[in-house]
């Protein structure tokens, strides 16, 4: 659900180079004909190399995305479209299928569960997800799994394959092999679960309840109400696979358009519960505590922030105790975060979460950092009050309490 991932290579390959022109050429289109004319070809391309499993697409978003702006969003628009939903035949009919994930945001003091959900509460997650939002035609198979971010598939090709073999299982008749190797979670105060669904209905018919209102409509209002009866039926279920835990269900929809609006909706609630944290295990009050701001991104883009890092430490030591990692989206996102300082007064929505949890001493950095991770965990390093990237460490006295191996 971040941008895509980093290519070194400066060269391009002749196909991604095609790909790269073809979204361009469709960014540029004067009229709805050219338009169609250039998307229909770049969507052959994206399909054979979704297909063929290259890196050229990779290549092609990243390339892009720092070449042409301009054709970013018709890039990954197609992408996304392509690798999350298909047409498929079936004994002579054919099908559209899409590719959902109903995203539930956790926050707690113990350990978020991620895994094997009981057959009896994935049916009936399943039926409640079907008679709040999909039609009467539409057929449903939802994977009996609760997935943390780094468990979903890491790639398009990858999007597509899931999406395939989900779609023709549930056609077909058949139980689709659930994956039991996945990647180990990291735990989290605050974090997102994701449930992972096929939907198919015969070609050209509409998937969704709100697609059948008669006209005049409002689609917002329509899934304002969906999404209050999935919450109503659905949260009994989703608060006994995860005790111990304060959770908010988030509109299924489109996986990539919901792991985005799941990884935006999440942020506040990593600076709340770190706050929290900090201050019941160390037992300081929030005004003890001073935190770091600085903005990370591409060393190949000098000063173009993809992320805010949010370093926590106590006002009377130098350590980095904790760290928050605020992704950054859409075009006024960096503005919106944390504006800068004026008469060493921060401004922004960073701000003003820390400020509403009792933080006041908030210090920005101005320089930009290159994303820099722990070489060991892979965790992301935080700036210490030094400009120094450093590992967030809590005190090797810290008591314990439920799983307290958070980064």
């Amino acid at each position: 659900m971040r941008r895509p991932p980093q290519n070194k290579s400066t060269k391009l390959s002749q196909e991604s180079l095609r790909l790269v022109n073809l979204a361009v050429a469709v960014s540029q289109s004067a009229s709805r004909i050219e338009d169609s004319a250039w998307q229909k070809q770049l969507d052959a391309l994206v399909r054979k190399n979704l297909k063929a499993h290259h890196a050229q697409l990779d290549n092609a978003a990243e390339h892009v995305f720092k070449h042409h702006p301009e054709a970013y969003e018709v890039m990954i628009e197609t992408l996304e479209s392509l690798s999350t939903s298909q047409a498929f035949e079936h004994n002579g009919q054919w099908f559209d299928a899409l590719l959902i994930t109903a995203p539930v945001l956790a926050w707690t003091r113990f350990e978020i569960f991620a895994g094997q959900i009981a057959t009896d509460h994935a049916q009936l997650l399943a039926t409640q997800l079907q008679a709040c939002l999909l039609t009467s035609q539409a057929r449903l198979h939802l994977l009996p799994t609760l997935y943390s971010l780094d468990q979903l598939p890491r790639n398009h090709s990858e999007t597509a394959v899931l999406l395939e073999r989900l779609a023709q299982a549930e056609l077909k008749g058949l139980t689709p092999q659930h994956s039991q190797d996945l990647m180990p979670v990291i735990p989290f105060l605050a974090d997102i679960r994701f449930m992972l669904a096929v939907v198919i209905v015969p070609q050209a018919q509409p998937l969704f309840q709100w697609q059948e209102i008669a006209a005049p409509f409002d689609c917002a209002q329509a899934k304002t109400v969906a999404l209050e009866k999935w919450t109503e039926q659905a949260t009994p279920t989703l608060s006994r696979l995860l005790p111990g835990c304060h959770i908010d269900l988030l509109m299924p929809e489109a996986f990539y358009t919901a792991c985005r609006e799941a990884d935006i909706k999440i942020r506040p609630a990593l600076l709340r519960s770190a706050v929290f944290y900090l201050t019941q295990h160390l037992d300081v009050d929030a005004s003890e505590l001073q935190t770091i701001v600085a903005g990370f991104g591409d060393e190949d883009s000098p000063g173009q922030i993809e992320e805010y890092r949010i370093s926590f430490l106590l006002k009377s030591a130098p350590e980095v105790l904790y760290g928050v990692v605020w992704p950054l989206y859409q075009p006024d996102d960096q503005v919106n975060a944390i504006d800068n300082p004026t008469e060493n007064i921060c401004v922004g929505e960073i701000p003003a979460i820390l400020n509403d949890c009792g933080v006041s001493d908030i210090r920005k950095i101005d320089d930009v950092f290159s994303m820099e991770f722990c070489d060991d965990c892979h965790a992301p390093l935080f700036p210490d009050a030094d400009a120094d990237l450093v590992h967030a460490e809590m005190p090797a006295d810290t008591p314990a309490q439920g799983s307290e191996h958070f980064h």
